[in-house]
């Protein structure tokens, strides 16, 4: 008998569990699959890979994939929407995806709309560079 795709199980709701207490912070599956190896629910690749999948398509991770090369990372939704309102960084070195509320983007973003009648995706607008932590050397 076949489960449905809103089925939960414990490696689901383990996999929700560890994003949602990550907040604002993102996860690959990769990082994903590396915590479980080493905690007390054992979740395999291709279990973290297909629920991944299924929390992103019900809405209740976010997923990005900023540039076709990287894996993909994942947020917790949440109940706010609120994500599309800014841009993102990628830092080259680490892979994090930092969120980038900054009024100035958004000033840029309005030029841009406003002087050369383009709307930029906010959600697939993302500036590559170094992190602090990478910068730094830590």
């Amino acid at each position: 008998m076949k489960r449905p795709d809103n089925y939960n199980t414990k490696q689901r709701e383990a996999i929700l569990a560890f994003i949602a207490a990550l907040g604002e912070q993102h996860a690959t599956a990769a990082q994903l699959v590396e915590h479980f190896k080493r905690g007390d629910v054992p979740i395999g690749r291709t279990t973290v890979y297909r629920h991944l999948e299924k929390l992103a398509q019900s809405g209740k991770v976010r997923k990005y994939t900023v540039d076709g090369v990287s894996g993909a990372c994942y947020q917790f939704a949440g109940k706010q929407d609120g994500c599309r309102e800014h841009f993102h960084l990628k830092c080259e070195s680490c892979g994090g995806l930092i969120h980038l509320q900054c009024d100035i983007m958004e000033k840029i973003r309005e030029h841009i709309k406003d002087d050369h009648e383009f709307e930029v995706n906010n959600m697939k607008t993302v500036l590559y560079g170094r992190c602090r932590a990478c910068s730094r050397g830590v």
